[in-house]
C-alpha cells in the first residue's frame, strides 16, 4: 500500500513539475529571444508569436487597478487557492484519477503564472491564434494547462451526469 502511495505522489509531482517546467522554459526562451510586441508568423497568420508582458489577469483584466488591489487579487488570492489545491490534491486519497490529473494541470499552470507575477512583476504571454471567425487573446503554456484542467473537469462532470441520468431497465 505504501508503494502505491509513493507512486501516486511521484506521478502527481511529475505532472505538476512538467506543467510548471514547460511553461517556465518556454517563457524564458521567449523573454530572451523575442522583443516586446514582435510579431512572428508560425502558420501564416493563423498562429503567431507576440511577446506581451501582462500585469493584469486574463486578457489584461485588472491591469489598471491600483497596485495594492492587484497584489491582493492577482497574487494573494491565487496563492491561497493554489495552496488549498495542493493540499486537496495530496490529502484526498479517493479522488478519481481524472480529477487528480485535472488538478495537476490547473495547479501547475496556476503556479507558472503566479511565479511570473511574483518574480517578474507580470506574466509573459506569447501565443496568438486567429481562426478568421474569432481569435484568441495572447496566451502561454500555463494558460493551456489551466484550460486542459478545466476541460478534463468539465468532461468528467458531464460524463458522471450522463451515467446518473441513464434509466435502469428492470428485467421481468
Amino acid at each position: 500500500m505504501q508503494q502505491f502511495k509513493n507512486l501516486r505522489w511521484s506521478v502527481l509531482l511529475l505532472l505538476l513539475t512538467l506543467n510548471f517546467g514547460c511553461d517556465q522554459i518556454s517563457k524564458k526562451i521567449v523573454r530572451n529571444e523575442i522583443s516586446d510586441y514582435e510579431h512572428i508568423s508560425i502558420i501564416k497568420d493563423h498562429f503567431t508569436l507576440t511577446k506581451v508582458e501582462n500585469s493584469g489577469a486574463f486578457l489584461s483584466l485588472g491591469d489598471n487597478m491600483p497596485y495594492i488591489f492587484r497584489l491582493i487579487i492577482l497574487t494573494g488570492l491565487p496563492l491561497l487557492f493554489l495552496g488549498y489545491g495542493l493540499y486537496f490534491l495530496f490529502a484526498k486519497r479517493n479522488l478519481p484519477m481524472t480529477m487528480q490529473i485535472a488538478l495537476c494541470f490547473l495547479i501547475g499552470g496556476g503556479i507558472g503564472n503566479l511565479y511570473d507575477r511574483i518574480v517578474h512583476g507580470s506574466v509573459t504571454d506569447f501565443m496568438h491564434m486567429d481562426f478568421y471567425l474569432f481569435q484568441t487573446g495572447v496566451f502561454n503554456f500555463a494558460d493551456i494547462s489551466i484550460m486542459i484542467g478545466v476541460g478534463i473537469l468539465l468532461f468528467q462532470s458531464l460524463r458522471s451526469k450522463m451515467v446518473k441520468e441513464e434509466p435502469i431497465e428492470e428485467v421481468e
